[in-house]
């Protein structure tokens, strides 16, 4: 039970019409724009109760506050954000995460008579005069493939470049396909149908076969298979290859590309064979031990395991069913065509295909105490990007709606998954409302059902973009690019 407290609050006098009230605080978050990015090239990364402020627009930070106050049920307004980034912007700090959300929601019950300043200052006083890098020079990276995955990887490692000392994109590897090659691949970079333009530059330099992504310089290797490559002889040393293709997922496989010079370590964009681990990013990452190679799992079991495990914590689940509600992909065909797989050989663009999942399996190799408890199928649906997960469980004892719901609104705002688990309250939501959304899987909340020790619940998850998420925070830790968490307020204060 938290403890109540005078809240602090103290705005100045604002408009009172709503048109004055918008514009008082759309100035403020322009303000925050040139601090927040001055601050993150300091390799200080600024959050809002778990979604990245980086690189968004004035609209885009007042839509987060916006979330916060209706999801939350609390006051947070620009007023109080801004107030802590001026304080934080103005010391010395060492790199680290900052929620500056909980932050702000925190001083405004804090009982000890400081101030904004002094408040911001004890939250994150083991930074103070820390400023510099976590690793001695950037690590390169090395994405083997180019697809789906690999462009947004892409975007997401040139919009996380920093200061330039963390994780630093050097090369792409594809088969050349045409003559114009680079010329295409920088156009499917520069859009895309599904996630919008990309934010940033590309320039392509045919005469070099690279692309210069935001002043990023990218070699584009052309190779056939992993042994025709030498990556020393273009500088790149020590990388972390990423392999996004799916081609190879055993020991034999992807230990081709450790015989390559310059490579040190590989991670799988899907689930790998053969005894390789299989990490979902923030659930089993203890269990890494300088391992050379890596799986990151798959999408859909990397947007259930969050919410499964924090269940079974709490409430200690008996057995369920999993049924994955699919985008199509790639693998799938346009129309009717010859395909491997039972059934996948039907149009993906005219039907709802039922087709075989892993989630079930999957769940229990990176949780068991799951192993064994559940089931999964999946259906894949006629759209391009957002899948579901329905989630039957059955656990010890009776739950309500209500419990289900406000326990899992506190993992998603005020625990240390919260960057896995997101959380919507919203009657209306639909699909496309989470194009982008970086949460591995998202709580809906208005179509939870409860019936004893029974209940269903429903995971969005953007299968592209959210996983994606995932695969760079794997990759920062398997470097040791890990950044601490700040402030350090337990769940329970």
């Amino acid at each position: 039970m938290k403890k109540q407290q005078p809240d602090k609050r103290n705005r100045p006098e604002l408009p009172k019409d709503p048109f004055g009230d918008f514009q008082y605080r759309q100035a403020l978050a322009e303000e925050m724009l040139p601090m927040i990015g001055r601050i993150y090239r300091d390799n200080v990364h600024l959050l809002l109760y778990g979604k990245p402020l980086v690189n968004l627009s004035v609209s885009e930070i007042m839509n987060s506050h916006r979330f916060v106050r209706e999801t939350e049920n609390n006051e947070l307004s620009e007023f109080e954000t801004y107030q802590v980034i001026t304080a934080l912007s103005e010391l010395e700090l060492g790199p680290a995460e900052i929620d500056i959300g909980i932050i702000a929601a925190a001083f405004l019950f804090d009982d000890r008579n400081l101030s904004i300043e002094e408040f911001v200052q004890d939250s994150v006083k083991e930074l103070i005069g820390q400023k510099g890098s976590i690793l001695e020079s950037a690590q390169d990276v090395v994405l083997y493939g180019f697809g789906r995955i690999g462009r947004l990887l892409t975007r997401m490692l040139i919009e996380d470049s920093g200061g330039g000392d963390n994780l630093r994109l050097r090369a792409i590897v594809v088969r050349k396909a045409v003559d114009d090659d680079l010329i295409k691949r920088a156009n499917l970079m520069r859009t895309d149908s599904v996630h919008g333009p990309f934010k940033g530059t590309v320039r392509v330099i045919e005469e070099e076969n690279k692309l210069i992504i935001n002043g990023n310089e990218v070699q584009v290797i052309y190779a056939n298979n992993p042994s025709e490559i030498d990556y020393t002889s273009y500088g790149i040393k020590d990388a972390l290859l990423i392999d996004n293709t799916g081609v190879w997922r055993n020991q034999e496989g992807l230990g081709k590309h450790l015989n390559c010079k310059g490579i040190a370590k590989v991670l799988l964009t899907a689930p790998a064979k053969d005894g390789i681990k299989n990490i979902v990013h923030g659930i089993n990452n203890e269990i890494m031990d300088n391992d050379e190679i890596l799986g990151a799992a798959s999408c859909t079991t990397n947007a259930i395991v969050p919410t499964l495990k924090v269940l079974n914590d709490e409430f200690k689940i008996l057995s369920g069913h999993i049924e994955s509600v699919h985008s199509y992909t790639n693998d799938q065909n346009l129309i009717d065509n010859f395909h491997k797989k039972e059934r996948r050989g039907r149009s993906a663009a005219l039907n709802m295909v039922i087709t075989e999942t892993g989630a079930g399996k999957a769940v229990g190799q990176v949780l068991p105490e799951l192993m064994g408890k559940l089931t999964a199928n999946a259906v894949r649906v006629p759209t391009p990007n957002v899948s579901l997960a329905i989630i039957n469980l059955r656990f010890e004892s009776d739950v309500s709606v209500e419990e289900l719901n406000n326990f899992l609104r506190q993992k998603a705002f005020h625990s240390e998954l919260k960057e896995q688990i997101g959380f919507t309250n919203s009657p209306e939501v639909v699909s496309t409302d989470f194009v982008g959304d970086r949460h591995a899987g998202i709580i809906d909340s208005a179509a939870t059902i409860a019936n004893g020790n029974k209940c269903v619940l429903y995971v969005w998850y953007d299968n592209e973009y959210g996983y994606t998420a995932q695969l760079v925070g794997l990759a920062k830790e398997m470097v040791g690019l890990t950044y601490k968490r700040y402030p350090n307020f337990s769940e329970s204060s």
